[in-house]
């Protein structure tokens, strides 16, 4: 069935039940997986009477959201490990988390995605998108929802 599963997560509650679920299914399938965190990029032009960052400010940011990036996925690799499946761990700095998703599945040769919704529907939905549902729609792989 299958044997490489991306494990993206932000390192939310829902998330890290969904790598819990993931690192599950891979052991029962003998498969491997890949964790993947999407960072967000800085944005260096502040709104307010045309304020821009300081370069070393935007570095600093950076620098810091890799650093938590980096602990969300040696979680993973951890969990993995003691459940003893194979792990990768892959940050990357996407346009949109959506599409570093579905880019680092192919890029890693991944045959499934499994990945959290956090179940915002209506309003919340239309306003802040829905990651999932964008990799649902972009994704040529299946993907799995955990809820």
């Amino acid at each position: 069935m299958f044997k490489h599963i991306l494990l993206p997560t932000d390192g939310s509650r829902v998330a890290r039940k969904a790598v819990k679920a993931g690192i599950s299914l891979a052991k029962e399938l003998g498969a491997k997986v890949t964790a993947y965190h999407a960072l967000e990029a800085v944005n260096p032009y502040m709104y307010a009477d045309g304020y821009i960052l300081r370069p070393g400010v935007i570095k600093e940011f950076e620098a810091r959201a890799r650093e938590q990036g980096a602990k969300v996925l040696a979680q993973v690799q951890k969990a993995a490990r003691d459940a003893g499946v194979r792990c990768e761990t892959v940050i990357t700095t996407p346009a949109t988390p959506y599409q570093g998703i579905v880019a680092a599945a192919k890029r890693q040769k991944c045959d499934v995605i499994l990945m959290a919704s956090h179940g915002r529907g209506g309003i919340g939905s239309l306003l802040l998108g829905s990651v999932t549902q964008k990799v649902l729609a972009q994704s040529k792989i299946p993907v799995l929802v955990y809820r």
